[in-house]
């Protein structure tokens, strides 16, 4: 028992420094060395974790979903209604923390490697692909008189929001600073239910 804790709390640690220096200095700054300086310990306890850089990488993919999701998750369970619940959830996805704007720049280093490595791209769909049917879901509780067809269009329009203005904000957060993200996403929201809309059969 002491061996597995002691084994986690060593992932825990290198997840803690692979996260730190994507965060800070991107997808060129990652190496094995930069992770085992910043968790300190050796370069050969980072390899015997994680083999290679698109181990990191990979890792700090899951990580970033992992972390998203549980947030996300709570914000759901918490909201009182179906139209609440979407709210709740695309307002979580924003990136209106220092934490979150550190989990943008993750998001930013890892697609950037994905574009030119088929393995990383299948992972960041898959979590992508995840997040867009919840959106999707969340869409059908709260507006059940969508067409499946309209509805899969506004899911997908929302998610792009969301992801867009969390790039947006981590390289410019003077202008998509916090209040204005959550203006935006508040913003499609209100055209879902304004006169004349999808929804409201317009």
């Amino acid at each position: 028992m002491t061996r597995t804790r002691d084994v986690q709390a060593q992932r825990q640690r290198l997840s803690a420094a692979t996260w730190a220096v994507l965060a800070q200095d991107g997808l060129t700054g990652l190496t094995v060395r930069a992770v085992a300086e910043r968790a300190g310990c050796s370069t050969g306890l980072v390899m015997h974790t994680f083999p290679d850089k698109l181990s990191l990488l990979r890792h700090a993919r899951d990580l970033l979903h992992e972390r998203t999701a549980e947030r996300i998750e709570r914000a759901e369970a918490a909201a009182a209604d179906p139209r609440d619940r979407l709210r709740a959830v695309l307002s979580q996805a924003v990136a209106a923390s220092d934490d979150k704007r550190q989990e943008a720049g993750v998001w930013i280093a890892y697609a950037a490697a994905a574009v030119a490595n088929a393995d990383l791209a299948d992972l960041h769909r898959k979590h992508n692909r995840s997040f867009l049917a919840r959106v999707n879901r969340l869409l059908s509780e709260a507006y059940p008189d969508l067409a499946q067809d309209v509805r899969a269009d506004v899911a997908t329009a929302l998610v792009a929001l969301v992801e867009g203005i969390n790039t947006l904000a981590a390289l410019d957060p003077a202008t998509y600073h916090p209040a204005e993200q959550r203006r935006a996403v508040e913003s499609a929201l209100v055209r879902l239910t304004a006169p004349g809309s999808i929804s409201s059969g317009g």
